[in-house]
């Protein structure tokens, strides 16, 4: 089915079925194609004033997946089973602050802003973070901020993959600063540009979930006219 045939009911079924695969069967693979089409859906995901504060590191490895899984307590029957395993991680004040040059070469090499549109705009960013969101207050606030995002390209990765019949689960249960250590020892935080936000698993389940649960529409949505 093409995405222009794709139907509202073909969609919420997407939804429907898919659940946070605690175990994968370890004998299916996602094939590359596939997994390009995730993670394409991942690099075209929207971002906060288009900063794309992440990087997304896919870890094969299997002595790494395993110094992972020691220190990742919601990731122990997925770190070993699953096709293929995701960090995000976001990028910290280093680079997410107004006037770093990492905002200066994404809004003039990525987004072609002409020079003098993001001397006038600068203003604007910085105004955002100081006093609109009072992201400066410390690096966590900011480096909270960035992680929001990664939490977008997070969901969309993830029902892009229901939707072709890929299950996945998203992680949050792992020793922040262990992780960080890890990954720091194997060089992939940019000293200090990149740190962990959140992590999640792909494959195909190994068995099926109870049925699925959530509130009712009147329980969480309120219209005002």
């Amino acid at each position: 089915m093409t995405e222009k045939t794709m139907t509202k009911e073909t969609i919420l079924e997407a939804f429907r079925s898919r659940h946070a695969t605690k175990e994968f069967d370890p004998n299916k693979t996602i094939s590359e194609d596939d997994f390009r089409y995730i993670l394409e859906t991942a690099r075209l995901s929207p971002s906060s004033v288009g900063y794309e504060p992440w990087k997304f590191l896919v870890v094969q490895n299997p002595e790494l997946r395993e110094k992972l899984r020691e220190v990742s307590w919601g990731a122990q029957g997925q770190l070993p089973t699953a096709s293929h395993f995701v960090i995000i991680l976001a990028r910290t004040i280093k680079d997410t602050k107004y006037d770093s040059d990492y905002v200066k070469n994404q809004m003039l090499n990525v987004k072609k802003f002409p020079p003098e549109l993001f001397d006038q705009i600068k203003e604007r960013y910085k105004n955002f973070q100081e006093h609109d969101l009072k992201l400066l207050e410390n690096d966590r606030t900011m480096f909270d901020w960035a992680s929001k995002q990664t939490y977008i390209a997070l969901a969309n990765m993830m029902t892009a993959a229901a939707l072709i019949g890929i299950d996945s689960c998203p992680i949050e249960g792992f020793d922040f600063d262990k992780v960080q250590k890890i990954l720091e020892e194997e060089e992939l935080l940019e000293d200090g540009h990149l740190a962990v936000s959140v992590m999640v698993a792909f494959g195909y389940r190994a068995k099926d979930p109870r049925p699925k649960t959530r509130k009712s529409m009147e329980d969480i949505v309120q219209f005002i006219d």
